[in-house]
């Protein structure tokens, strides 16, 4: 029997300190988070960040956080609910970090019979950080408890024609009739050093913004720079946006090693400064409104805009549980039930 394994980041149980620190414990000593040796992540992690941290993370949880508890979790489920809607297998809800745990996720489908599961990572890029933890983590998972179970990963699906559809009118329909002079496009951000560790290639990616867009470069089917432009490109092309009315940028950076450019809060800055009094912007690598796109830009962001002469700072939400992206989750099921090797299971 068939089951799918939908799969987010993840949020702390509550805004409080406590519950703020375990998660922040858990996400920040991923190897794949901070990929640096154990005895530096542990004096980083355990020896300053979670020393220092957690209350301001938790002021910011609780600016955001919903009656009915995390935005992230609550859009999840609703999400959850309509694929569920749609499809005739098992659809459970898991997150990489916090107590809906993955290893819980794949129990449930287990415990309705499921022996053939596909996981959809929430992400339509691919990153070190998002994507590749959680197939680790699966594999660990299936390896220690579930052996009888075949597992089916999901390409990023950044490329899709109705994924570009759905977030293309997702960000039409603010648009439509919007008075702005600039959308920025703004992911999250990673190292660069993750790029290049994720090149497959060994070397071919040169971090100088012209590889991105080579035709055929096999380092993109994990490159999550390449990954982030196609997408802005693509919904540009969809949306019919005048060059220079839009970039790329990439938010939430941590430490000292260089991260992805431009900067989201920088370029906001540098607009603003320089006369832009009409903002939009999106976050195409957050799929469900979270903690970076309620607070870091939707507030954060507007500050810093406003501080610099800005005036109209229109943030558009992610995709969330809209019926076009539940759809383009439900296409992405029913393709890979309809393949030959799945046809008779």
């Amino acid at each position: 029997m068939k089951g799918i394994l939908l799969v987010n980041l993840g949020s702390p149980d509550t805004p409080n300190p406590k519950d703020v620190k375990r998660y922040l414990g858990e996400f920040l000593m991923d190897e794949r988070v901070i990929d640096v040796p154990l005895w530096a992540r542990t004096l980083l992690v355990k020896g300053i960040i979670l020393n220092t941290r957690p209350k301001a993370s938790a002021k910011a949880y609780k600016k955001i956080w919903w009656d009915e508890g995390s935005p992230l979790i609550v859009l999840s489920e609703r999400l959850q609910e309509k694929v569920q809607n749609k499809v005739d297998y098992p659809v459970a809800l898991a997150m990489r970090y916090g107590s809906m745990t993955l290893k819980n996720g794949l129990q449930e489908l287990v415990d309705k019979g499921c022996t053939e599961i596909k996981t959809i990572p929430l992400y339509p890029q691919f990153a070190m950080a998002t994507t590749e933890t959680i197939d680790v983590k699966i594999d660990e998972l299936v390896a220690e408890h579930f052996p009888q179970v075949k597992i089916t990963r999901t390409p990023a699906f950044y490329k899709r024609e109705d994924y570009i559809n759905a977030l293309s009118a997702s960000i039409g329909e603010v648009l439509n009739g919007l008075d702005y002079e600039h959308i920025l496009f703004s992911y999250h951000g990673v190292p660069e050093r993750h790029i290049r560790k994720s090149d497959v290639t060994n070397g071919n990616c040169k971090m100088d913004g012209k590889c991105c867009f080579k035709k055929g470069s096999p380092q993109h089917e994990f490159c999550y720079r390449h990954q982030c432009e196609i997408t802005t490109i693509n919904v540009a092309k969809k949306l019919g946006l005048k060059n220079g009315t839009y970039s790329t940028t990439f938010q939430s950076r941590l430490g000292f090693d260089p991260w992805l450019k431009p900067y989201t809060d920088r370029t906001i800055e540098r607009m603003g400064k320089e006369g832009i009094k009409k903002m939009a912007i999106v976050t195409p690598a957050f799929v469900s409104d979270c903690l970076e796109t309620l607070e870091e830009i939707a507030m954060e962001g507007e500050e810093i805009f406003h501080e610099v002469g800005g005036e109209e700072f229109t943030v558009i939400p992610c995709l969330n549980e809209r019926d076009d992206f539940a759809q383009v989750l439900t296409n992405i099921i029913e393709e890979w039930a309809k393949t030959p090797e799945n046809a008779m299971v």
